[in-house]
């Protein structure tokens, strides 16, 4: 454990109570537009322009982290999103070849160079340049399809950015629910030992037997394994959210976040208009439109090109009017080759294309209507725990605790009320740990906040 670690723990190791505290969060919402130079919002968060300035203050203080900027590190330093970025320049390069004409070709010629000097005007020398020209607007058509190449490697871009943004903020939940789990372990803990010594009184007053110290000895040392197993698991997410920036020991003392913070849940076919919006939905979309694209470049190459050459012509010395021009012209005959089958080829290829699209928007609804219906019953669960279960589960240890002091209740009261509530606390945190995912899975999703949704609404 590092000292930042250490440091992190012996602050947790002061709180004092057994209620859930959660931290301060900031949350804002904005647009996600495609591109890699676009902003992007998922989990409620924004991206500022000056994301560097952000990552050097955070790394000089080594403060808490937000989310927002556990995600600024991530778009900056992620190497697989660098591998996509780099395709989609590449592509770039690919379109500005596609529109170039072709090169003009020089030949020269020498006939005849064995001949001897008293045959003259037997040795010629010819010099031509000749020039292909694209018909049936082959260049056009290249051009286009290799254009949309480049929309749909941009499109893979903003996917993997817009997952790599989901990825973090969910390993980002993972720790601050490690956060929370280990003071509610901390907080168990400490109720543990204040039964150790209620228990310990009364034993010491022979009002009990001296197995009920050792019961409460042994519901100790249960609490002890929770807070070490608790801090095992929070160092682990500490360093799995770092890796996804490239580093390897976590910087940060702790996160910073609230785990209850709520959104009003639009309408599932609210949410299913939105798809066409996710970058797999656009890039489905364009994979189409290049397809598309060509298939109408290999209908042009069905048309034969044009060389067109031109030159002059030098025959011997001894010749008055030596020098002659020449001009050709030459077309292929399409008899045998008239390009049919790469024609069927991107034909099908079409087809193909248009059940990827239709197989991607069914994916996309599947999966929005998993975590919609997660969702709803997540914000249920965390409605019935919050307003019923958990003051029930309180207010019945209190009573047990103090009635065990006065000798109203047997030790395995107390022990089964204590149970009940560090099981009821943890499903909380579960349940809003596991809401809070939802959420970003569907702002993955949807590639939008759901708060600008209802704003609109």
């Amino acid at each position: 454990m590092n000292l930042n670690e250490l440091k992190f723990v012996l602050a947790l190791a002061i709180y004092r109570s057994g209620a859930m505290f959660f931290l301060p969060f900031i949350f804002c919402v904005t647009d996600l537009q495609a591109g890699s130079a676009a902003k992007a919002g998922i989990g409620g968060i924004i991206l500022s322009q000056d994301t560097d300035a952000a990552a050097e203050t955070f790394l000089a203080e080594e403060a808490g982290l937000t989310l927002q900027t556990a995600v600024q590190l991530a778009l900056q330093h992620n190497p697989e999103l660098a591998a996509f970025d780099k395709e989609a320049q590449a592509l770039h390069g690919l379109t500005i070849q596609a529109g170039l004409l072709p090169n003009p070709v020089m030949q020269y010629d020498s006939e005849d160079i064995s001949s001897r000097s008293d045959s003259p005007g037997a040795r010629f020398d010819s010099i031509r340049i000749s020039q292909l020209f694209e018909t049936g607007g082959k260049r056009s058509a290249r051009t286009r399809a290799a254009s949309l190449g480049q929309e749909s490697a941009e499109q893979d871009y903003a996917a993997r950015r817009l997952d790599l943004m989901a990825r973090v903020a969910n390993v980002f939940l993972d720790v601050l629910a490690g956060q929370e789990r280990l003071k509610l372990a901390l907080a168990g803990q400490a109720l543990a030992q204040r039964v150790v010594d209620a228990a310990a009184k009364r034993v010491k007053a022979g009002k009990a037997p001296p197995i009920e110290e050792t019961r409460a000895l042994v519901a100790l040392a249960t609490a002890d394994i929770e807070v070490e197993q608790a801090q095992r698991s929070l160092i682990s997410f500490r360093k799995q959210l770092v890796l996804l920036w490239g580093n390897s020991i976590p910087a940060f003392a702790q996160v910073l976040g609230d785990l209850e913070v709520f959104v009003a849940i639009p309408e599932l076919n609210v949410l299913e208009t939105r798809l066409q919006q996710n970058p797999l939905a656009l890039r489905s979309l364009k994979n189409l439109e290049q397809r598309q694209a060509l298939f109408a470049l290999e209908k042009a190459r069905r048309i034969p090109d044009i060389t067109v050459n031109a030159g002059i012509r030098r025959y011997g010395h001894d010749i008055a009017n030596d020098t002659t021009a020449l001009i050709g012209v030459s077309v292929p005959l399409p008899l045998f080759d008239r390009n049919q089958g790469n024609l069927m080829a991107a034909q099908q290829r079409i087809n193909r294309a248009v059940d990827e699209q239709v197989a991607t928007d069914l994916q996309l609804k599947a999966l929005l209507t998993q975590a919609y219906e997660s969702l709803i019953a997540a914000d249920a669960q965390i409605g019935k725990l919050r307003d019923e279960i958990l003051p029930g589960a309180r207010e019945t240890f209190r009573m047990a605790s103090r009635g065990y002091e006065l000798g109203r209740f047997g030790f395995l009261e107390l022990l089964d009320a204590q149970r009940t509530l560090f099981q009821n606390q943890m499903l909380y945190l579960q349940a809003l740990t596991n809401y809070q995912r939802l959420i970003n899975e569907i702002e993955r999703l949807i590639a939008e906040p759901m708060e600008q949704i209802n704003d609109r609404s």
